[in-house]
């Protein structure tokens, strides 16, 4: 299977494939920071057009029965997983798929977690892929301990899904940057969510339980963002949705770098 992820949204338009048993399966993980808006704003026209076969985005921040329309009837072909907050306008991650996933789980089975609709779970012939929308911090850094914890137990549901063999993908909103390479203006954001060692000492452990940094291991050296603000008047860009991939290697040359750009 040739894993094609697209992270949304860039700067440029970016593609980027895995090689794996020589098919393709194209996922685009997108935070659409509302999905309504993002309709209004022709999100709709994109994916249509693309056509991935799975589509998880994050934080829509909508229950389904709030789309109506065109837009919402396409949507609802693509066998549609919804898992709203209980939080009217909060968080809610939503996941479609052109065809039926062999099985759909909604959050880690954590009832704190949970009710913020943060993770839909999805069974796809050979490999189970996450759609997260993982926590932030806070301003205050008072949810600091809570998304360490979020972390800390998704990484044990991964640990024991990959001891019964499983290849886990876990895509969407990371809301931390791992390196300074991810973050423009790094040293201003030391002391802030996102960027705090310990919220990027987590990274490193999922990276050293298997996963790979899927965009930064086949672009090293490129700065390049997902997110982007100019609130009080200065300019922060960062990289918060990595991609955790598991260790593939292409059949033809064994490299795990085969891709398409």
């Amino acid at each position: 299977m040739i894993i094609r992820i697209f992270f949304l949204p860039l700067e440029t338009s970016e593609v980027s494939s895995i090689c794996y048993n020589q098919k393709m399966f194209t996922i685009t993980t997108w935070n659409v920071n509302g999905i309504r808006a993002a309709i209004k704003n022709g999100a709709d026209q994109w994916w249509e057009k693309h056509d991935p076969d799975l589509l998880c985005l994050q934080e829509v921040r909508a229950r389904p029965d709030q789309l109506t329309g065109p837009p919402r009837a396409a949507l609802e072909k693509r066998h549609p997983v919804w898992n709203p907050a209980e939080k009217a306008g909060y968080s809610g991650v939503a996941t479609f798929s052109k065809a039926e996933a062999t099985d759909s789980i909604l959050g880690l089975g954590i009832p704190r977690f949970d009710v913020e609709g943060r993770v839909i779970q999805t069974r796809i012939p050979e490999f189970r892929v996450f759609n997260i929308y993982f926590p932030n911090g806070g301003r205050d850094l008072s949810r600091v301990g809570y998304k360490l914890d979020f972390y800390q137990e998704l990484l044990e549901i991964c640990d024991e899904a990959h001891a019964q063999g499983e290849k886990i993908i876990i895509c969407g909103d990371f809301n931390t940057c791992h390196q300074e390479i991810d973050l423009r203006n790094a040293k201003a954001n030391q002391g802030n969510t996102g960027f705090l060692p310990e919220e990027r000492e987590w990274i490193d452990i999922y990276l050293d339980h298997g996963f790979k940094d899927i965009f930064r291991d086949l672009y090293p050296d490129r700065e390049q963002y997902t997110w982007w603000t100019y609130r009080m008047n200065a300019r922060k860009e960062c990289r918060l949705a990595p991609g955790l991939f598991p260790d593939l290697r292409c059949p033809g040359c064994g490299c795990g770098r085969c891709h398409r750009s």
